[in-house]
């Protein structure tokens, strides 16, 4: 059975992957969005640096910590788009009937996504070290800054798994990419935390994107703080998520008249 679970995550990973080299357009918004707010970001806000309490080495490596994270989300979410796409068009029910365990399906698809990422990570790391981006931290604090970036594409992913499986159709689209637009904005984007005043201020410290945006820039900067903690969120949302990805295969493959319909008061129907 492990086997044939192994194979089927594999068909998935490769069948997706297959697509999207027949049309890597929709590959192009996850890096482009990220690599657009880098721009306009670095170039359009690098004065804040200039201002009391900033503290932060460099404005640009800042800011890359940002669009890293928000890369490897973008990622994940275009990933679970494309399992809201096969279940709306059928491919989805098919893989259903062939899986002995169902969740090698999202499976293969976080497969897909950790591949997406990996190109994605590469292009944004090229892209920011070409305008200028200093890197202070080590190759292992660079691997600790990759890796929680790695366990955000994994969250996501497995978020929009469970939507996507929920509602099986393109509409999930919105409901994947609002909250995580939400996340990412709520946490400290443009200054660090200590600069942030009133309700925001609150709400970046309720964020668990804070402890791994600031954990992030403290290893690109080789000055680790939080990396405990953000670490421990991390797999946190990766446990969480997994277990709302299976209720979300479990739901998918119940079908939609998994629940019995009640007569009046509530009482079953009764059967002829």
């Amino acid at each position: 059975m492990f086997a044939r679970s192994a194979s089927i995550a594999l068909g998935i990973a490769r069948r997706s992957t297959r697509k999207l080299l027949k049309n890597p357009l929709p590959g192009l918004p996850p890096m482009l969005i990220p690599l657009f707010m880098f721009a306009a970001f670095t170039g359009a806000l690098s004065a804040l640096s200039d201002t009391g309490g900033f503290g932060y080495y460099d404005y640009t490596a800042f800011q890359f910590v940002f669009v890293l994270y928000m890369a490897s989300m973008f990622v994940g979410a275009f990933s679970a788009f494309e399992i809201a796409a096969d279940y709306e068009g059928g491919m989805g029910n098919r893989l259903m009937l062939a899986a002995p365990q169902r969740l090698a399906i999202v499976v293969g698809y976080l497969i897909f996504a950790i591949a997406r990422f990996t190109v994605a990570a590469v292009v944004v790391w090229a892209i920011a070290l070409a305008a200028g981006l200093s890197v202070r931290g080590g190759p292992v604090e660079i691997a600790g800054l990759i890796l929680l970036a790695l366990l955000l594409n994994l969250a996501t992913t497995l978020y929009g798994a469970g939507v996507a499986l929920r509602l099986q159709s393109i509409a999930a689209g919105t409901l994947i990419l609002l909250p995580l637009f939400m996340a990412l904005f709520l946490s400290p984007v443009f200054v660090p935390r200590e600069q942030l005043s009133g309700w925001l201020e609150v709400v970046a410290g309720l964020n668990p994107l804070t402890a791994l945006m600031e954990a992030g820039r403290g290893l690109l900067a080789d000055d680790p703080v939080s990396v405990g903690l953000a670490f421990a969120l991390a797999g946190g949302l990766v446990l969480a998520f997994t277990a709302w990805a299976a209720r979300g295969m479990r739901r998918a493959a119940a079908g939609p008249d998994a629940a019995p319909r009640r007569g009046p008061k509530g009482r079953r129907p009764q059967r002829a």
